[in-house]
Parts: C-alpha cells; structure tokens; sequence
C-alpha cells in the first residue's frame, strides 16, 4: 500500500540530481568561507601582516568579496532546488494533501539537508586549508615562521554563514508551501525570468561607470585630506567605489541582452543560444556580476605575488656590490681580516673591500598632527627624525660620481626609479647634533641616485665643512661604518648564512629594534611629556632568536643586504605573504568556477525540454553542441574578462598613482601579472570544457564533435 511517506520518498528520489547540486553548493560555499576565516584569523598570518597595514586591508575586503559571493550563490542554490521542489510538491498538494501536513516534513527535509551539508563543509574547511598550506611548504618553501596556527574565532564567521544558509532553506520551503495556485506551482520549474531590455547604450556607459567609479574611489582619499584637512571616512571611501557595481551590471545585462558582436547583417545567428539567455537573464546576470567580482578579487590577490618578486629580483640583480651592511661604532663588528678569514673556510676571497664613516643626525621637519576629530594639521616639530648623513667627498669615493653639495644644504639619496621619496624628508631646515645640541642651518637641495643606500631609514649628504661641523661630540652610538664589498668569484651560499649570523651575534641588545623605530622623534615625544609610541607594548618586536622570520628580515634597522642570501631566502622571507594572497587567489577562483559551473548545469537542466524539441526536428550533434557552447560560453568568457581587465586596468592605475609614473620595475611587474592572467584564463578554459561535456551528458548529446567548429 503506497503511503505517503513512500510517496514522499519517491519524489524525493526522483529529484536526487537536484538535491545533490544543492548539497553540492552548501558545502563548498562553507568550506571556502571557513578556510578563508581560518587562514585570515590564523596567528601565523596576523603577526606577519601588522595592524593597520595595506596587506591586511587586502585580504579583508577580499573576504567580504568572497562571502558576498558566497551568499548569494547559497540562496541562489536554495531557490534553485525549490524551483525543482515545486513539481513534488504541486504532486502532493494536488492529491488533496494540505499544506499543515506538508509543511513539517518539508522544513525537517530541508532543515536536515542545508545543516548536514553546511556542517561538513565548516569541518572540512580544515583539512582543506591544512593540504593547501602543507603543500605550499612542500612543494614551495618552509619555514619555522609558517607552522600553521588556528584560531577558532573563525567558526563566528562560520556560523554567520551557516545560519544565512538555513534560514533562506526554510523560509523557500514556507514560502513555496504558502502558494495557493496548484498548476501555477507545478509549473514553476518551467517559468522564465526576462531580464527587462535596454538600449545598446547599457554596455558602454557601463564601462564608463566601471573605470570613472575605479578612479574615483581611488583618488578620493587624497582629493578629500586636500580639501578638508581631514582623513575621510571609510564608508565614505567605500561609497566612492559604489559606480563600480551598477556598471558591472550594465555590462552583465548588455551581454545577455545584446551581446558584444554586430549583427547587422545577420541578426538570426544564434539565435535560439540569445533567446534561450534572454528569457532566463536575470539569474544569470546576477552569476556573470558575482563570478566577475570574485575572479577580480582573485586576480588582485595574485597579482602581489609578480609585482613583488619581478621588483625585488631586480633590485637584487643591480646591486653593484654582493655585500652590504651597516653598524653604530659602539658595536664590534668584524673587520676586513676577520671577514676574509671566515671567507677562507669556504675557498672564498674578497674584493672591492670599502668602508664608509656616516654619523646619526636629527632632523626637524613638517609632520602632520592628528586631532581626536579626525583631522590633522600641518606642523613643524623640531625633531622629527633620526637620519644618516653621510659626507660629499665619501659619497663620491663610494660611488665614483662627482657631486657637489654647497654649504648649508643637504641632498637626500633615493633609488634611480624615485619610488622611496616618501621616506625621505626634504623639509628640514635644521639638523641637530643629539649629543651637543648644537644645531646646522640647512634647506633641501634635491635628490641623488645610488639604489643601494635607498631605505626606509635613509641616507643624507652633507658638504665636506659642514659635516665634520656638526661632527664633534657625537658618541659612537651616534656614529657608524657602512661596508661593502664583492666575493672574487663564485659566492657560496654557506658562507652568506655564516656570516650572517656572525653579525647577528656581533650585535648588543641596543640594536635589537626594527628601523621604525627612532631615537629623535622618542627624545621629542618624552619632552612633551608623552610616552613614546615604539615603546608601547603595540609595538612590533623583532628577536634575534628569530632571524629568519619575514619582520626581521624585513625591518631590522641594521640588516644586511646578501645579495645570494636575498635570492635563495626570497620564498621564505616573503613565505606567509605569497601564501596568503595565493590562497585567497584559489578560493575565489574556485568559488568563481563552481558558481559558473553550477549556472551552466541549471540551464541545461531549465532547458531540455528545448534542446529535446530540437532533436525531433532533426537538429545534428553539431548544431547541439553549438547551441550548448552558446549558453555556456558567455557565462565563463564575459565574467573572466571583466574582472581580469578591470582588476589589470585598477593594478596599474594603482602603480602608476603611487608616484605618478610607471618605473621599469612596475612595467615588469605588471608583464608578469599579465602572464598570471593568461594561466588563470587557461585554467577557466579547462574548466569550461568539462562543464560543456557535463552538460552534453545532462542532454544525452554526443560530445565527440567538441572542439570542431561546423564550418560555414
């Protein structure tokens, strides 16, 4: 005797596919959030990327991108299954079964799907981010600085998500019960949902909108502090960027609408692949405009990975000397002979040996102050800084080029592409002996170019007379040596980590801080009766326990430059950063793709019934596959070239911004991301093939003939 219990099983069996895609979504959509959260709550991440900084502001709002996706492509899912529901329920209901009686095992069938497939993915989320990371530093780079740490307020996230997710299940499944027109619901699996048309305008105006939205909320940061004399708010920065959506979606509409060929002189070409987008257009504008924005925030993601290695290996690669390194002349550093000596264990000599006195100067300058209102004011404070000042006639000596500096002035050093003028102060108009007190009248006289004394830090010049001057009375920890000197022949990488930590252990625990942190600007803050920031347990630390982590390597205030220590250290100094950006780059990505994937399978799914329609009149495999390659197509081709041209265009608008220019190193940079974007198409391509043959599967089509074009 069939009950309905059984009836209900045989529905439910009968639209096992559709359950399973579903399942499908949920879990995927939850364990990429949680891999993402975990990764972006983990502590081996929050300590490399510092507070504050761009880095963390990146992959934050690559996050938001990615659970923006992530949500609507879950309550796409669940409207989707319900969509196919509707036929077993409509079976139900029509058999005289009220909706009282329906509704309890409906919200116990759902509720136990959406729970049961969103759980496992949040616990699969883990194994998931420990393969990727563990692979990386297999196959990649390790270090001791990338043990994988896991914090568990990632699962808040998780949870957030989960709940979205169980929510729209059951409010769809109240929602479709609620219904009273039987046929109407039986048929709800066939309606079509027209996008309302616009004129061949849409497209292009938006493009305008896309790039004027982009530079607009890239400028206005600096147009509004110009203005205002304030920083402006970060809603309102966010708001700026706000034309950048609507366009998108005007370019997603033309696309379904109108496509991106002229069909002038032959309007009916592909005609029924047209029609068939058309008439479902506004699910799938809404996939093309989520899976653009998730395949842009993957391309930023990876594009630090070519824009920091292409720059940094050229800055290795011009060095004009191997070694490099700097001391105060309070510390006992070994010398030319003990160098050599340790040089001689390893088959190795030295050339090119120099050293050149500096001495430790503060300077006064304009800094802006900041108020509890959010606005700052400009003022000249007269100790600003701490800089390095190094004499005309020894800059000279060091480089072989003849300068002159005149009396009562200073020249500051900077690299040949000029991109580290922000750390420099051409403001002063005094430096002060920090000993004496004595201060030099001086004004700015513009920049010299040597790229191995441009850093954070910074190097000054002074004329011959007025640096021996301001000289007398420093004491040696306000004076040092810069050394440099090249290997006779082939370096040994040995012999680099040798020395290294030979200077590392030469050094007292004074010179254990990071090159943020200042002597002079201390000094002015205890006058004024304030606690100096770098003391502050906010503060980052440096250890030389830990000298191969990526703060040290990157921030010690006396760390040398290897030139083979450099290149063979690059992945594990950078190792966190390059992970990171690479995982959030694969999580995109993949959450991209499957949304792609999972549009394409629906529209073979809403529309078999067309292509069975045309197999009885006679349509070849060919036609078929050309039809399905047309649904399939725009929904991989138009959102991967969107969010790869746009992300590329706002990248090098971004360089270009930073100082008004592009430099030899950005321009590289920027060919190495294109090449990124030529293997991320590949990879959509791939996927794009698979997703055509599943769909030939789905519409029992020969997929044979896929990759041959019918001629004509």
């Amino acid at each position: 005797m069939m009950t309905l219990k059984n009836l209900e099983k045989k529905l439910q069996k009968a639209d096992a596919r559709q359950a399973g895609l579903y399942l499908f979504c949920n879990f995927v959509s939850l364990l990429l959030i949680t891999a993402y959260s975990a990764m972006m709550y983990s502590p081996t991440v929050l300590t490399v990327f510092p507070e504050g900084g761009d880095s963390r502001k990146q992959m934050t709002a690559i996050f938001v991108l990615a659970l923006f996706g992530c949500v609507v492509f879950t309550i796409y899912a669940s409207g989707l299954f319900f969509r196919k529901k509707a036929r077993q329920l409509g079976t139900l209901m029509a058999l005289g079964i009220s909706r009282r009686r329906l509704l309890p095992g409906l919200l116990w069938e759902v509720l136990t799907l959406s729970a049961v497939s969103s759980l496992a993915g949040i616990v699969c989320g883990f194994p998931f981010l420990w393969i990727l990371w563990s692979s990386f530093r297999l196959l990649i780079t390790d270090s001791a600085q990338m043990a994988l740490r896991i914090d568990l307020k990632c699962l808040y996230l998780s949870a957030l998500l989960f709940i979205i997710v169980v929510t729209c299940s059951c409010f769809n499944a109240w929602r479709y019960l609620k219904r009273t027109d039987i046929l109407e619901v039986m048929q709800e699996e066939h309606r079509n949902e027209p996008v309302r048309e616009a004129g061949a305008w849409c497209g292009p105006a938006g493009i305008f909108l896309v790039f004027a939205g982009a530079i607009l909320g890239y400028e206005f940061p600096g147009i509004y502090q110009r203005t205002f004399s304030a920083y402006s708010p970060a809603w309102l920065e966010s708001l700026m960027y706000a034309p950048v959506f609507p366009g998108l979606y005007m370019i997603m509409l033309h696309t379904v609408v109108h496509g991106w060929r002229f069909r002038k002189k032959r309007p009916y070409k592909n005609l029924i692949a047209r029609s068939m987008m058309k008439f479902q257009g506004k699910q799938t504008v809404n996939n093309l405009l989520v899976s653009a924005a998730l395949i842009a925030g993957s391309v930023f993601g990876i594009f630090y990975l070519p824009s920091l290695s292409v720059g940094r290996t050229m800055e290795i690669q011009s060095r004009p000397y191997d070694y490099y390194f700097h001391y105060r002349l309070d510390q006992k550093l070994p010398g030319e002979e003990e160098i050599s000596a340790l040089a001689g264990k390893y088959g190795l000599s030295l050339k090119d040996f120099k050293t050149i006195p500096y001495i430790s100067l503060a300077m006064d300058g304009i800094t802006r102050i900041e108020e509890e209102d959010n606005t700052f004011h400009e003022e000249r404070i007269p100790f600003l800084q701490e800089a390095r000042f190094l004499s005309a006639g020894d800059f000279t000596a060091l480089t072989g080029e003849n300068i002159s500096v005149e009396k009562g002035s200073y020249m500051a050093i900077t690299n040949s592409e000029e991109t580290g003028l922000y750390f420099l102060n051409a403001t002063a108009e005094a430096l002060t002996n920090m000993i004496t007190f004595e201060t030099l009248p001086t004004d700015f006289a513009g920049y010299l170019h040597y790229d191995f004394l441009a850093d954070r830090t910074g190097y000054y010049v002074l004329n011959d007379e007025d640096y021996w001057d301001i000289s007398p009375g420093l004491t040696p920890d306000f004076m040092g040596s810069a050394v440099f000197f090249n290997m006779d022949g082939q370096d040994s990488y040995e012999f680099a980590r040798d020395f290294f930590s030979t200077l590392i252990s030469s050094f007292g625990p004074e010179c254990e801080t990071t090159d943020f942190y200042d002597r002079a600007e201390k000094y002015y803050a205890e006058s004024q009766g304030r606690v100096y920031w770098g003391d502050t347990p906010k503060a980052s630390k440096i250890s030389f326990s830990k000298p191969d982590d990526s703060d040290f390597r990157l921030h010690w205030r006396y760390m040398p430059r290897i030139r083979i220590l450099d290149e063979v250290d690059f992945s594990k100094t950078f190792s966190v950063f390059l992970m990171m950006f690479l995982f959030i780059a694969i999580i995109c990505s993949l959450a991209a793709m499957i949304i792609s994937y999972t549009r394409c399978v629906t529209i073979a799914l809403n529309n078999r019934y067309v292509f069975d329609d045309l197999k009885r009149l006679g349509a070849p495999p060919a036609f078929l596959l050309k039809e399905i390659r047309g649904q399939a197509g725009p929904v991989f081709k138009i959102p991967a070239s969107a969010g790869m041209i746009l992300m590329y265009l706002v990248y090098a608008l971004m360089m270009f911004g930073n100082d008004g220019k592009l430099t030899e190193s950005e321009i590289a940079g920027l060919a190495g991301c294109l090449l990124i974007l030529v293997a991320i198409a590949l990879a959509y391509y791939l996927v794009y093939r698979r997703t055509v043959k599943s769909m030939c599967g789905q519409l029992e089509i020969p997929a044979g003939s896929f990759g041959r074009r019918r001629k004509g």
